[in-house]
């Protein structure tokens, strides 16, 4: 693929990436592509390295050598707040002593004051966290945290998002209308996505393409089913 046709149609590259963790090889040319708008699941083990994935993507960790291209630019080097990646952690990670409101506007302090109120009233009103706005993350059940944990990782329109475990936390009951709400959010939006998940089920219900993760460091995304 030439690099303007990766530019136009690839959101995420991972090229030869490899980590090492105290002298143990977690990733050893590891390769991931993943097209605009797509929503793809790194399924695995606890220990395979799919959240170290996450991590050097958004720049929490660097690599050992390889490099990482968001919508065909490097950003190996990039500090995390410059990368145009939203994040949604396993325990949301939401701020304790800031309403709802107040945890989706915190990312959007680069845009203009005058258009934040707008983007938050859009960005409540899609995943359904109108009437949540005054209250606390302690105020709140699992379903609606992972609610706000989206929204605030989607207001300020990023070019990727990715997910870690987001489904874990939750009980069984919520659990497949919120893989439902999540995909549609998504796609309605047209975000594409990585979401890291030991739970097949998950995987599939969310994902347009399953890549499976062995503990092996050598193990490689190209081995991807199509899941739709």
């Amino acid at each position: 693929m030439t690099s303007q046709a990766s530019n136009d149609y690839l959101a995420l590259e991972i090229e030869n990436l490899c980590f090492s963790y105290a002298g143990q090889a977690v990733l050893r040319d590891y390769n991931l592509s993943l097209a605009k708008g797509e929503i793809l699941a790194l399924l695995g083990e606890s220990g395979c390295g799919k959240t170290t994935v996450l991590r050097i993507a958004a720049g929490l960790l660097a690599p050992d050598s390889g490099r990482v291209l968001l919508n065909g630019k490097d950003i190996t080097h990039a500090l995390p707040e410059r990368r145009n990646i939203g994040l949604v952690f396993q325990d949301f990670a939401l701020f304790p002593h800031m309403t709802v409101e107040q945890n989706i506007r915190y990312g959007l302090h680069r845009m203009p004051r005058g258009k934040r109120r707008g983007r938050i009233a859009e960005i409540m009103e899609l995943t359904r966290t109108e009437g949540l706005a005054k209250r606390y993350p302690g105020q709140l059940s699992g379903g609606q945290q992972q609610r706000v944990a989206l929204a605030r990782a989607l207001a300020p329109s990023p070019g990727l998002i990715l997910l870690d475990e987001p489904f874990s936390n939750l009980d069984t009951a919520v659990r497949g209308k919120l893989r439902a709400e999540l995909r549609a959010v998504l796609k309605q939006t047209l975000t594409s996505a990585i979401i890291v998940t030991h739970d097949r089920a998950d995987a599939d219900a969310a994902a347009d393409r399953v890549s499976e993760m062995s503990g092996c460091a050598q193990c490689g995304a190209d081995d991807v089913c199509p899941n739709r």
